[in-house]
């Protein structure tokens, strides 16, 4: 329906454009007269040629011929010019330039007018739709109310929430020692990591009303009404009583405002942010109201926001370490009918960097895939299909088009970062290197597992620097400078980023020392001398890895010629060439 109006909305000012475009070129086409000298004119005038003369008040006259055609002329401005005229038998009209030129205006005038009017009503009437819609949330059925049994790993920002619970459930026992309940919790960290999840179990745990929305609801077109729709939800919030708002992508309505040093942002974003900061400032003491926010971008969030009560704890809800990645593994494995000989904690090793929503979405993958083969159970297979499948992508059915070369290329440079993966690491597991391309574009790919760490050393980095361009030297030491191919460019990119990152944002260069390349940024100031550096560290490492490469080059023979043969290479047939 929505879409209907706005389609009329558009046809009714195209056709009143083409209306009025095609009044203009009328009025134009249809006045459109020659010039003739006074001279002429008079001569047409005394052999009867005359059949018409508008007089105006301008420096012109309009002259109307026998044959019907038209012409203007200088106007004499003399006092038996008019006489001189009737003595002719020329019909005289006399007549002001204002009402013709007039016409078109009015009509110009008209039509836009009337087009405001429409888009005003039409607005409002959008308006009021908009902020009736915000009156129709309402809080979670209790017949969904999931708790933190529901919630698998990041157990430290569990703990976090769990005071929360408390403060709602027991007001009286942190009033007695003067305690202020938190007005705010904003949960950052990456996307698919459980933020929702989370507020989710909150309020579950503290059986309150739970009010859901996005900051995208808030960000209108229309003036004063994201505003609106702010006092609106709090409104509903305090008529509940206790209860836990919470609001997903808070960045779209939290972000820097406008300044000197900010330039972006727009005064009806402020004024939303401004209604937000007033309305969570006007929590009374322990109401039992708490606003839970969720980001992916805490770096671009307003400072006001971010002060105590406003947001008072800022709890990261990080990706998973290997435990947490076992237990949500187990959670999504609760209700499918797994094998026994199913080993979770094995696919929690090779999971690293997998957020719960990804591995939610892994276990899912791999009950379909158990369905299409028909099989009663989910197996390993299953899930090893369904771990590649998430990574890079189905394998491509049709090979025969793949050309012997290229699918050499591809050994060699899978191969390169394999062996570069096994040398400069010996923690480092490669478990499965393919050749097989992908529906995802892949012509093939090397998975490297690194060690589950909380931090990374300089020399890690070093040395996935190196991984990444293995692929690009391998290529190089084979077919030759002049040969190398387009296979690396995701190589080269992840590379530039680990270097810049390196200098830039952890300080971990001796020549560029402890500058930060995001302050640099954001002030507008030079950061040439990283991007030499960066470069150095690139072309170093690049013949650091060519040096490591044509030391062990019968190994990479070795690996490229086994992969051209089978295809895929598993782990351990990986680790029976590489330590031979």
């Amino acid at each position: 329906m929505q879409i209907n109006k706005k389609l009329k909305l558009i046809l009714l000012i195209t056709i009143s454009i083409v209306l009025l475009s095609a009044s203009l070129f009328y009025m134009q086409t249809k006045n459109k007269i020659e010039d003739m000298t006074y001279t002429l004119f008079l001569t047409h005038l005394q052999k009867g040629l005359v059949k018409e003369v508008e007089l105006s008040n301008g420096g012109k006259i309009k002259v109307k011929l026998t044959n019907g055609k038209l012409a203007i002329t200088d106007n004499p401005r003399t006092d038996g010019f008019k006489e001189e005229l009737l003595m002719y038998d020329v019909n005289v009209v006399e007549k002001t330039n204002s009402a013709s030129q007039a016409i078109p205006m009015i009509i110009l005038v008209s039509a836009m007018g009337f087009m405001v009017f429409y888009l005003n009503k039409n607005m409002s009437k959008q308006a009021e739709k908009e902020m009736a819609k915000m009156s129709e949330i309402d809080a979670e059925s209790s017949n969904k109310r999931i708790t933190f049994k529901d919630v698998a790993g990041n157990d430290e920002a569990k703990e976090s929430l769990m005071d929360m619970v408390d403060f709602i459930k027991n007001p009286e026992i942190y009033n007695k020692f003067g305690a202020r309940l938190p007005r705010g919790i904003l949960l950052y960290g990456a996307p698919g990591t459980g933020k929702t999840l989370m507020a989710k179990a909150m309020a579950g745990e503290a059986e309150v009303p739970f009010y859901a929305v996005s900051g995208s609801d808030f960000v209108q077109v229309y003036a004063g009404l994201g505003a609106s729709r702010i006092r609106e939800l709090f409104k509903k919030a305090k008529d509940a009583g206790k209860s836990v708002i919470f609001i997903d992508e808070i960045d779209s309505l939290g972000k820097k405002r406008k300044s000197g040093d900010n330039p972006s942002g727009s005064e009806e974003g402020d004024r939303t942010l401004n209604a937000l900061l007033t309305e969570m400032s006007g929590f009374k003491d322990n109401e039992g109201i708490i606003v839970v926010a969720a980001t992916n971008r805490l770096d671009i969030l307003d400072e006001a926001l971010l002060r105590p009560g406003r947001f008072d704890r800022q709890v990261e809800v990080s990706l998973p370490d290997v435990n947490g990645r076992y237990e949500i593994l187990k959670l999504h494995s609760r209700n499918k009918p797994v094998a026994k000989n199913v080993n979770l904690k094995k696919v929690a090793l090779e999971t690293i960097y997998f957020s719960g929503a990804k591995l939610e979405n892994l276990m899912n993958e791999s009950a379909i895939i158990a369905v299409k083969e028909k099989s009663k159970e989910i197996t390993m297979d299953h899930i090893n299909k369904a771990y590649y499948s998430v990574l890079v992508g189905d394998e491509k059915k049709d090979r025969s088009s793949i050309k012997h070369i290229d699918r050499e290329i591809t050994a060699y440079h899978e191969a390169g970062h394999a062996l570069v993966a096994k040398l400069v690491a010996e923690d480092n597991r490669v478990t499965k290197v393919s050749i097989i391309p992908s529906t995802k574009g892949m012509g093939g790919f090397s998975l490297n597992i690194p060690p589950d760490k909380m931090y990374q050393t300089k020399k890690d980095i070093l040395s996935s620097i190196m991984i990444s361009l293995g692929g690009r030297v391998a290529e190089e030491i084979i077919y030759g400078k002049e040969n190398i191919t387009t296979g690396a460019s995701s190589d080269l990119e992840k590379a530039t980023d680990m270097a810049l990152s390196m200098i830039g944002v952890f300080g971990m260069d001796e020549e560029v020392g402890l500058l930060s390349y995001n302050v640099l940024s954001s002030r507008n100031l030079n950061s040439g001398t990283l991007t030499d550096r960066a470069k150095e560290i690139l072309n170093n490492l690049y013949e650091d890895t060519i040096n490591l490469l044509n030391s062990n080059i019968n190994i990479l023979h070795s690996l490229a010629k086994n992969l051209i043969d089978k295809e895929v290479l598993n782990e351990d047939e990986i680790n029976n060439i590489v330590y031979q």
